[in-house]
């Protein structure tokens, strides 16, 4: 059902077959080269000596630097666009990608980890914020979430092609893991340059549209900034300081950490539920979860957009139900503890399109540029501290049930401060900024009164 006049519904139909194919690949890379890392795990360990507690260090370490560059990243682009500047993201990612097959001392892995989220700093808001450009508030999520099908769609085919490439071991005096490091690469960088002749900024400037279509599609996004103007920030300090966005930011970091706490060490769970070594078996079955996601996240979406329902669907049938999945797979058969991963994946990923259409409809012009990076950045440092914790928690306070524990756990405690969060929270937002209390803190408490007086 289109919610807009046919001209804008036909701008939109071709902007979805002309750029979200490409952003699709693009981010199928983008999470090919950050994740790889966790099919490496083993054979990197066995080769280089690597502690667990290194390489969850390093597989973190990526999510720090990605968090220092991401603001300044989006800020740059809106000024030069999103062809030249996604472009530029993905070759130089897809250099430092395939210089991973280098890292063969702590040192080294801990400085191309830094580096590769340097390189990689700004792609996904980046591409949100183009799809800001190209997609108004109605269909948002659902376009959010065809993006999301790269996400899964790299954790489907990653699965089988790092656990093939790693049994490429020997072949040309190199090891497995820096084969799959230097192919993955190299194909981002191929994809980057691709992505040049292929992504376009702004309505105006596709020849694929009509005159007509261009106005039409570019008038209703102009109609939905201004709208949403008087609420936003429009400096990226105001941004910074700004309650709802480092609310958000909060949230999806706590979220993040059962994410990514799930993803790196997903191959290895895998691996000893089925009591196989990591190779093309345990990739393909890696890969299920994510093959359900990619159904799930495409219906899911789209009953958002259609129904305009977002915090409430996010709550109740997403996040919570990743976190309870996450807990039980920690339990019952390997057939159990597969197919409540594929759950509890099927739902992170969901939510998380809405969540940023959520996001994006509070905040305009650079504040949302702004706002989009500084959640996805803070919020990625729970990829940061995810390695870091399981590893510290499985080691000291009962294996890897409480491990998946603490994951489950984190998910839920980012379901219930969704769910906390006050209907009136313009208002809240508003009352804030005039007494001059706008930090974190002040809008969780300012929530929660809310909340309170809500409920009286």
């Amino acid at each position: 059902m289109n919610p807009y006049s046919p001209l804008v519904g036909a701008a939109v139909h071709k902007a979805r077959w002309r750029l979200l194919p490409m952003l699709i690949l693009m981010y199928i890379m983008s999470i090919l080269d950050r994740v790889n890392v966790g099919f490496a795990k083993n054979a990197l360990q066995i080769d280089t000596g690597l502690s667990d507690g290194a390489f969850a260090l390093g597989a973190g370490i990526f999510f720090v630097s990605y968090a220092i560059f991401e603001v300044p990243s989006n800020v740059i682009m809106t000024r030069v666009g999103p062809r030249i500047w996604l472009s530029r993201i993905m070759v130089s990612w897809g250099l430092v990608a395939s210089a991973m097959m280098f890292a063969t001392t702590e040192t080294s892995f801990y400085l191309l980890r830094f580096l590769l989220g340097i390189a990689e700093a700004g792609f996904y808001p980046g591409v949100l914020l183009t799809l800001t450009y190209w997609f108004p508030a109605k269909v948002r999520a659902q376009a959010n979430g065809i993006l999301l099908f790269g996400f899964a769609g790299a954790l489907v085919i990653g699965g089988p092609v790092s656990g093939a490439l790693l049994e490429m071991h020997g072949i040309g005096g190199l090891k497995g893991w820096e084969w799959m490091f230097l192919i993955e690469g190299a194909m981002a960088v191929v994809v980057g340059i691709a992505a040049f002749f292929v992504i376009v900024d702004r309505p105006h400037a596709a020849k694929w549209l009509a005159p007509a279509e261009q106005d039409a599609l570019q008038a209703v996004l102009d109609q939905e900034a201004a709208q949403k103007a008087a609420g936003s920030p429009h400096t990226v300090m105001q941004t910074l300081r700004n309650p709802k966005v480092m609310f958000f930011a909060l949230n999806f970091f706590i979220v993040q950490i059962a994410a990514y706490g799930l993803i790196f060490y997903l191959p290895s769970q895998v691996s000893q539920i089925l009591g196989q070594k990591i190779g093309l078996m345990v990739g393909f079955v890696t890969s299920i979860p994510w093959l359900l996601a990619l159904f799930v996240v495409y219906f899911v979406t789209r009953w958002s957009d259609r129904h305009h329902e977002r915090r409430r669907l996010t709550v109740a049938s997403l996040y919570t139900v990743f976190g309870v999945c996450v807990c039980l797979s920690a339990h019952g058969s390997p057939i159990f503890a597969i197919a409540a991963l594929s759950i509890g994946a099927s739902t992170y990923l969901s939510g998380t399109p809405i969540f940023y259409a959520f996001l994006s409809e509070r905040l305009s012009g650079l504040g949302i540029a702004t706002g989009i990076a500084l959640v996805n950045s803070i919020g990625n440092l729970g990829g940061f501290v995810a390695p870091s914790l399981r590893t510290y928690v499985e080691h000291n306070h009962g294996g890897s049930a409480a491990g998946l524990y603490t994951l489950g756990g984190a998910a839920l405690l980012a379901a219930l401060m969704l769910a906390l969060m006050p209907r009136g929270w313009r208002t809240v937002a508003a009352a804030m900024a005039k007494t001059g209390r706008a930090n974190s803190l002040s809008a969780l408490r300012m929530a929660m009164r809310w909340t309170a007086l809500r409920s009286n």
